[in-house]
């Protein structure tokens, strides 16, 4: 049991949480109890989505795909914000002004690219050793400094209806959620490359909008409708957040806890299990001979490997051993597999 498991995260569960189920599925299941289980990126309890579960050997590879882009649906509801820029907040701020769409559209290249935000008091960074939202739940003022991420796109989109789950909406059960995939969701509202919206769409005010982001690293999304509900003078807070994308993983391979825990009984993850692989597909494969492979494993540099620079996932066949690094024709192991 090597690879990923790729949840839809259901409302209300902790990406822990999520951990914690697939190790139960794997203990019920009978597939032992020494299996190492990790996630690939947080995902807020009040968020739901997508959430990469790293088996096995993959849990090696649970770090890189912490630093991988991500893609989000989410719901800006105006006219309040709230202490924890989300639904499950107290209001803080409130405001009468109702932005219109052609304010939107005008506004939201300004929150494309590289900007700086500065992070939710209630989120899990550390202020002096302790973490943010236990600081921000115990009454205390959290200030936590600016920090530089980029969204590499960022437009309206219908409400995403079987995408997302309103925040608070917690019926259904867990599993519940539906798991289709982004190709399959209702077509955008407008997009810039379609020219102006209609002049109805332009004057309407709204009460709320959905947006789609596809972000860096550490981008925080209730940070970014925060900023966006300010710098169309109102306020405004999260009412949905759906994880549509990590890394290379989309909805279309997300399965609910009800099917895992279906697949968990019936003896069947292999059947849900995605390679090793499946969570380095942006790098290049490369082939070793039997000889190579064992220095590999014994930690030894190849030299004289015709290679450009960069990062390759090494194969024996279509056995992993390592994500390596070459560097001048030298191939140094970054992440060794043991798959014996």
């Amino acid at each position: 049991m090597h690879g990923w498991i790729i949840l839809d995260k259901p409302l209300g569960l902790g990406s822990t949480q999520g951990v914690s189920a697939v190790k139960r599925v794997l203990r019920q299941g009978g597939y032992g109890k020494g299996i190492k289980v990790g996630h690939g990126g947080t995902l807020d309890p009040l968020a739901t989505g997508v959430l990469p579960i790293a088996v096995g050997e993959a849990t090696k590879l649970a770090g890189r795909m912490l630093d991988s882009d991500k893609v989000y649906d989410f719901t800006i509801r105006f006219g309040a914000q709230t202490s924890t820029l989300d639904a499950e907040g107290e209001v803080v701020a409130e405001s009468d002004i109702r932005p219109t769409r052609a304010a939107l559209e005008a506004v939201l290249p300004r929150f494309t690219g590289p900007i700086d935000q500065v992070p939710p008091a209630y989120s899990a960074l550390k202020v002096d050793g302790e973490r943010a939202y236990d600081l921000a739940r115990a009454g205390e003022e959290v200030v936590l400094a600016s920090r530089s991420v980029t969204i590499h796109s960022l437009q309206s989109s219908p409400s995403p209806m079987g995408r997302g789950t309103a925040l608070g909406e917690r019926g259904g059960g867990a599993g519940a959620l539906a798991t289709d995939s982004v190709a399959d969701a209702t077509p955008l509202l407008h997009h810039p490359a379609d020219g102006p919206p209609p002049q109805a769409e332009l004057g309407e005010e709204l009460e709320e909008v959905t947006l789609t982001a596809h972000v860096s690293k550490g981008t925080y999304i209730r940070s970014l409708a925060r900023d966006i509900a300010l710098a169309l003078g109102t306020v405004g807070h999260v009412t949905m957040l759906r994880r549509i994308k990590a890394g290379p993983f989309t909805l279309a391979s997300a399965i609910s806890l009800d099917k895992l825990n279906e697949m968990g009984q019936a003896r069947g993850l292999e059947e849900i299990l995605l390679p090793l692989r499946a969570g380095l597909d942006d790098i290049p494969a490369l082939a070793l001979d039997p000889d190579q492979a064992g220095a590999l494993r014994q930690g030894r540099v190849l030299v004289g490997i015709a290679a450009d620079d960069g990062q390759y996932f090494a194969m024996l066949g279509d056995r992993p051993v390592a994500l390596v690094e070459a560097l001048d024709g030298d191939v140094r192991v970054v992440r060794g597999f043991n798959l014996d």
